[in-house]
C-alpha cells in the first residue's frame, strides 16, 4: 500500500505544531510541575513554580510565547518505505518551508535566534531557518514527525564524555548536574543516551526528552531492564542535590529522567545528558495523506489554578532614584519590584560596548547609576509594548561584568540563574548587584513592561539595547553586594534538609 503526502500538508503541519508549541506546554509536564509545587517546602522555589505555572496559563489563553527564547527547531521524520510524494520541494525545503512560516506568523511573531556563520559574522537568518533535521526510512505507509524547539541557555548545559567501560554513569551525571548551574531553568527533565558513538549518544539523549513524562508509574510498577533502574537511581539522586526550582534550592530540580541506549564498542561507554528547560515545547503527528496534522489544544480546565500573588515583605524600587547606599541594604533571597527605567542588552551588546571602550569611543548610552536587563525580547504584536521578554543566562555576561561596573558605572544586573567566580567578585568589589527573573515566566515579566524604545544598536535586532519602562517587575537578590549569592546558599541549605531526612528515620 502507498500513501500520497502532498507538499502543502506538511509544510502547514510543521508550522501549526511550532505556533501550537510555542505557547502550549505538554499537559504531562503541567501536571507534573504542578506536583512539584504542591510539594515544595523552598519559599523562593514555590513562588518560582508558581510563576511558571501561571505563565503557562496565560501563554495559553493568550497565544503568545511561553518563554522569548522560541528555540531552535529540531525535526525527527520517520518516512515509511511506502510514500509517495506530492512535492516540488525536498524534504528539508519543506521543513524549512514550515519553520519560516511559523516564526513569521504576523499574529504570533517567533524570535529568530538562528546565526549563519557561527564562527564569523554571526548573521541573523531572520525566520529561524534551519531547522536541525534528522531522518529515517522505516516500514510502513504513513510520515511520522515530532517537532521540537530547544532553548539555547538549556541546550548550552549538554554534557558528554566517553567513560571508560567500568565507570558509574549514575557518579558522571552526579557530578554533570552541578556543573550545569540554573542557566537550564530547573525543574525540567534529563535526557540521557549512553552508548552507539560520540554522536548517537547524544541523539539518544535529545530524543529521550520527546518521551511522556511517567517516572510515577515507573515507580509504582518498578524497573524492567538497567535504563529503567537508572532512571530512578537517577531520578532520587538528582532531586536529592537540593538544586530546586531556578536553583533557588529546594526538593524538585528534575520532573523525571528520560534514559535511552544503543550498543556500543567494547572498549567505549558513551554517555550524554541533555536537559529540557521549564519551557519544554514539543509536539508529535502522523500524516496518512488524508490532510495536514490535527493537533488537539488542552482544556484551559487542565490548568491548574494556582495564583501568583506579592507577599507583604517585598522591597518595592524606584529605578530612576534607586542610590548605592540603598542597594547595600538588599539580602540574598529578597524579593524587590522594579519600577521606572531599565536599560537592556545581552551577548552582542556588550561586545560592542567593551569595544567602544577598548578603542576610547564614547558610549551611545549612560549606565551611570543604572540597571541592565539581560533580555532578548519577543516582536510584539497587536497592542503590546514588547513581546514575551524573560531573562537570559547571566553567566554568559560574566567575562564583561567587571569592565561594565569599573568603565560605566553600573549599578545593577537582573538576568537568569547563578553568576560564576569572576562576576560575583566583580559584583562585591564595586558594592553592585545582581538579581534573578524567573526563566520560564516571560509572559508573565511582559506584562511588567508598559514601554520600550530602542536607545542604540538597531542592527542587533533583539540584542538591541532597550529602555524599558517597567512597574512592579517581580526579582529575587541572587547576589548581593558583599558578594553573597543565593544560588550558593539555597542549594546548600536544601541538600542538608535532604539528607537529614534521608538519615532520619519515620
Amino acid at each position: 500500500m502507498t500513501t500520497t503526502i502532498r507538499q502543502d500538508d506538511l509544510v502547514a503541519s510543521i508550522a501549526d505544531a511550532l505556533q501550537f508549541i510555542s505557547y502550549y506546554h505538554p499537559l504531562d509536564f503541567i501536571q507534573a510541575m504542578h506536583a512539584a509545587y504542591l510539594r515544595e517546602e523552598s519559599p523562593a522555589a514555590r513562588d518560582a513554580l508558581a510563576q511558571i505555572l501561571v505563565n503557562s496559563r496565560l501563554c495559553a489563553l493568550g497565544h503568545r510565547p511561553i518563554c522569548q527564547d522560541t528555540g531552535i527547531v529540531t525535526v525527527f521524520l520517520k518516512v515509511g518505505m511506502g510514500v509517495r510524494w506530492d512535492a516540488q520541494m525536498s524534504l528539508a525545503e519543506m521543513v524549512n518551508e514550515g519553520v519560516r512560516r511559523a516564526y513569521l506568523h504576523p499574529d504570533n511573531v517567533l524570535r529568530a535566534s538562528i546565526l549563519d556563520d557561527p564562527d564569523g559574522a554571526r548573521r541573523n537568518t531572520g525566520d529561524n531557518t534551519p531547522a536541525v533535521i534528522h531522518t529515517e526510512l522505516v516500514p510502513g505507509d504513513t510520515l511520522e514527525v515530532h517537532v521540537a524547539a530547544k532553548g539555547g541557555g538549556s541546550e548550552a548545559k549538554a554534557k558528554f564524555a566517553m567513560l571508560n567501560p567500568s565507570d558509574s554513569v549514575v557518579d558522571w551525571v552526579l557530578e554533570q548536574v552541578p556543573r550545569m548551574g540554573a542557566g537550564w531553568c530547573p525543574p525540567g527533565m534529563l535526557g540521557i543516551g549512553i552508548g552507539g558513538t560520540a554522536e548517537k549518544a547524544m541523539l539518544l539523549a535529545k530524543e529521550a526528552l520527546l518521551e511522556p513524562i511517567d517516572i510515577q508509574e515507573l515507580r509504582a510498577r518498578g524497573a524492567a531492564n538497567r535504563a529503567e533502574a537508572l532512571r530512578l537511581e537517577l531520578m532520587d539522586k538528582v532531586n536529592a542535590l537540593g538544586i530546586g526550582a531556578q536553583g533557588l534550592g529546594g526538593l524538585t530540580t528534575v520532573l523525571d529522567v528520560k534514559v535511552k541506549d544503543y550498543p556500543t564498542h567494547a572498549a567505549n561507554k558513551a554517555v550524554a545528558v541533555i536537559p529540557n528547560c521549564a519551557a519544554t515545547r514539543h509536539a508529535h503527528f502522523v500524516l496518512d495523506g488524508s490532510g495536514p496534522a490535527r493537533l488537539e489544544p488542552p482544556r484551559l480546565e487542565d490548568w491548574p489554578e494556582v495564583s501568583w500573588e506579592v507577599g507583604a515583605n517585598v522591597r518595592r524600587v524606584d529605578l530612576d532614584r534607586v542610590t548605592p547606599e540603598e542597594v547595600r541594604a538588599w539580602l540574598p533571597g529578597d524579593t524587590v519590584l522594579l519600577s521606572g527605567k531599565l536599560l537592556t542588552g545581552r551577548d552582542a551588546a556588550h561586545k560592542k560596548i567593551v569595544d567602544l571602550l577598548a578603542a576610547g569611543d564614547p558610549l551611545p548610552v549612560d549606565f551611570r547609576g543604572r540597571f541592565i536587563y539581560y533580555v532578548g525580547p519577543v516582536d510584539p504584536v497587536d497592542d503590546e509594548v514588547v513581546g514575551p521578554a524573560g531573562p537570559t543566562t547571566a553567566t554568559r555576561m560574566d567575562k564583561f561584568t567587571r569592565t561594565m561596573l569599573e568603565r560605566t558605572g553600573l549599578l545593577g544586573m537582573v538576568g537568569k540563574a547563578e553568576r560564576g567566580p569572576a562576576a560575583i567578585e566583580a559584583i562585591r568589589d564595586h558594592g553592585a548587584v545582581y538579581l534573578m527573573a524567573v526563566g520560564g515566566a516571560a509572559y508573565l515579566v511582559s506584562k511588567a513592561i508598559t514601554a520600550a524604545r530602542v536607545l542604540a544598536f538597531p542592527e542587533l535586532g533583539m540584542e538591541a539595547i532597550y529602555e524599558f519602562e517597567v512597574k512592579d517587575m517581580p526579582v529575587t537578590v541572587a547576589v548581593d553586594s558583599r558578594g553573597e549569592s543565593v544560588h550558593i546558599t539555597g542549594p546548600r541549605q536544601w541538600r542538608s534538609v535532604i539528607e537529614h531526612r534521608q538519615l532520619t528515620p519515620a
